[in-house]
């Protein structure tokens, strides 16, 4: 049970995280591309089990 709740918190993870990437390659102001990076940072770090 404990393996399907991981799988599926990195999916979870995932998903943001593409959708963090896409509005960052949509968005033309570098303030709003620089808050998607901030806030990619922590998923991204999840998703490679960094922290």
């Amino acid at each position: 049970m404990s393996t399907l709740i991981t799988i599926s918190y990195y999916l979870m993870v995932a998903f943001f995280s593409v959708c963090f990437i896409w509005n960052f390659r949509k968005s033309k102001n570098w303030q709003q591309e620089l808050l998607y990076l901030i806030v990619l940072m922590p998923f991204l770090l999840r998703l490679f089990r960094l922290k």
